[in-house]
């Protein structure tokens, strides 16, 4: 059974926690468990309730008038949101409700529809790299079990693959950027993610794919000279220490920048090494592969 904490929540909703302690004291869609510590604990359901009340809220309903509301009307108004954010975070939302039921039909589908209608690259920048970052904090607080991440992740692996093999742009051999993971990382549909980006502006790629040791990335490097690597950080093995990967990364490879994006970008506020760079956010993303 799925268990959530009021942060996972907030994490997932965009609702600060504050704010879900007083709809809780005040409605009657949000009842937690506690633990004999007293800490709340949220299941699938009021997850799914949360998401889908945070996002008539934002766009323009009463949560005095939503606690009214049937399941059945909430649905409803959800679908009847015409702006177009308002759509595409409604995708979003169902991917993650298709997550926590592992309802892997639902879940393709719903992917398999938008590609359909919009193109891989805008299912890619509008829906599955907003579903990453909103269940990625997850991932990393262990609050995901293993056979929903796998599920979920081994679809979004196969439809980024395929969008990245149809793209036929000619690359630019002066524009080469190396891919990999380093060692105890094995969470590549960030870098598949990026694979597809530079490839579909005629970058030239190299991809070394997950858990690569140093000294391998290096040899590669020394020979094909690439202009850049990049890996994207999710979630790596316990045992893997970030600061020694960037000095090591620094050592070896002194004179190829390494940009460095994914979660444990986030939160770290140490002096970052000459030769790698951190890019905190699709903006950030983009607007290098627009500068290489």
């Amino acid at each position: 059974m799925n268990s959530f904490t009021i942060k996972d929540l907030e994490n997932i909703s965009g609702i600060k926690a504050h704010t879900l302690r007083i709809w809780e004291q005040r409605y009657d869609f949000l009842k937690p468990n506690r633990s004999y510590t007293n800490i709340r604990h949220y299941s699938g359901e009021e997850l799914k309730k949360v998401l889908n009340i945070a996002l008539l809220n934002k766009y323009g309903f009463k949560i005095s008038h939503i606690n009214k509301l049937k399941e059945s009307e909430i649905a409803e108004k959800i679908i009847s949101l015409t702006q177009q954010e308002a759509q595409q975070e409604r995708i979003v939302n169902e991917l993650v409700k298709y997550m926590v039921d592992l309802d892997v039909v639902g879940f393709e589908k719903t992917l398999t529809n938008y590609i359909a209608s919009k193109g891989i690259e805008k299912t890619i920048t509008h829906i599955i790299f907003h579903y990453m970052e909103k269940i990625g904090v997850l991932w990393l607080t262990n609050h995901i079990n293993p056979a929903q991440e796998h599920l979920v992740t081994n679809i979004i692996r196969q439809k980024l693959i395929v969008g990245i093999d149809s793209n036929t742009t000619e690359a630019d051999p002066n524009k080469t950027v190396l891919l990999f993971l380093p060692e105890a990382e094995y969470h590549e549909l960030g870098l598949l993610f990026m694979f597809y980006l530079l490839k579909s502006r005629g970058i030239n790629v190299i991809y070394l794919g997950c858990n690569v040791p140093l000294r391998d990335v290096g040899y590669v490097a020394k020979v094909k000279k690439p202009k850049y690597l990049y890996c994207h950080i999710t979630r790596p093995a316990n045992n893997f220490n970030f600061d020694k990967f960037m000095t090591s990364l620094s050592k070896n490879i002194p004179n190829i920048t390494c940009v460095i994006s994914g979660q444990l970008t986030q939160s770290y506020e140490k002096k970052l090494h000459k030769s790698v760079v951190f890019k905190r956010s699709l903006s950030e993303v983009m607007s290098f592969i627009t500068n290489i």
